[in-house]
């Protein structure tokens, strides 16, 4: 089977910006999904009925596609946890880990630039553009900040430590060094980081200055939205339902303007939580969508490689206290949100 994450330590560096994937065998006597399973005589017996995922995301057996056993003695460079070569004669070690390359496909490049706002010996703050993932995901592998960045830079530690959509720009936190990675993840892990948006939403339709907005959003003022969101798997939206609050988001509206036949808002965003699409399901949740979101509140099903609407919602500021030395780091992003490109 194959283990989708982990802290243990890859053998195979990783090439051309991507990292190697794992697998684990069947047997032996730590508890693994497949330690109940018998353990085939050789590697090559094993690979022969082992079902992996595809770059695109869809698992498949070896004799469903071109991956046959003995890609992984060619450029699937199969070592075992030791960084040995391994024969596809060899015996299998019961429960024991493997690292191999997957083949990466051809990808299109997105045509949008990282800026990077801040380095140092441990952190590479970037400013990530709308349209380009953070890391490695579905159809995006060779074409996200992480991958590019590690080619561009000669540098394999690098690791995001936090996420953005793909369809949101600005702030992203990289760590360089994995002696001190732990120390930042936790403080994201924590919320121990002070994250704003900036956001660019529709004002309910026939809405005029001087009228009311939900939660009173236009005095000025900041408002708070607490509620339940569940993202199911297979369904891009994420719901609101009912239970015990598990998103906060905290709201104030900077001003409104006339944009395309009726009026819009810029708005100030600060989650408190980090669930999905959550600044997104908020917003539209309040009658209030975000300009550009392809999602919400119709999904239109969109071309990953279609640059012509931006959603409308920047990450501008992040603050925290360094977990080593306890100074403030305040990082500002040098992006700027335009209704004209929604």
């Amino acid at each position: 089977m194959l283990v989708r994450t982990s802290r243990r330590v890859a053998a195979l560096p990783p090439r051309e910006g991507i990292a190697a994937a794992r697998l684990r065998a069947p047997g032996g006597r730590e508890t693994h999904d497949a330690a109940h399973l018998p353990v085939p005589a050789t590697v090559r017996d094993w690979l022969a009925g082992t079902v992996i995922p595809t770059t695109m995301g869809r698992e498949q057996a070896f004799g469903e596609n071109p991956l046959t056993p003995e890609y992984f003695v060619g450029a699937g460079s199969l070592v075992d946890a030791r960084g040995v070569a391994v024969d596809l004669d060899d015996a299998v070690e019961p429960g024991g880990f493997y690292w191999f390359h997957k083949p990466i496909p051809h990808e299109d490049r997105v045509p949008f630039d990282v800026r990077v706002v801040h380095e140092d010996d441990d952190l590479l703050v970037v400013d990530k553009p709308h349209f380009l993932a953070s890391t490695p995901n579905g159809v995006f592998v060779r074409e996200c900040v992480v991958t590019r960045l590690r080619v561009r830079r000669g540098e394999d530690d690098l690791v995001a430590i936090h996420r953005l959509d793909r369809v949101t720009a600005g702030l992203l936190v990289l760590s360089r060094r994995p002696r001190t990675r732990g120390a930042y993840q936790v403080l994201f892990q924590r919320r121990d980081i002070e994250k704003t948006y900036r956001a660019l939403a529709w004002l309910p339709q026939g809405w005029s200055p001087g009228e009311g907005l939900p939660l009173g959003l236009e005095t000025g003022e900041d408002r708070d939205v607490r509620n339940r969101l569940l993202k199911i798997d297979g369904h891009r939206p994420v719901r609101e339902v009912p239970g015990e609050p598990n998103a906060h988001t905290t709201i104030r509206l900077v001003r409104s303007f006339p944009h395309a036949g009726g009026w819009a808002g810029e708005f100030v965003l600060r989650p408190h939580t980090g669930k999905t699409h959550q600044l997104r399901v908020h917003m539209n949740g309040l009658g209030l969508p975000l300009l550009g979101d392809p999602v919400y509140p119709v999904d239109l099903g969109p071309d990953p490689y279609d640059f012509r609407h931006a959603l409308q919602l920047l990450a501008e500021r992040l603050e925290f206290d360094d977990p080593f030395t306890g100074e403030r780091r305040v990082f500002t992003s040098g992006l700027t949100l335009d209704p004209a490109r929604a």
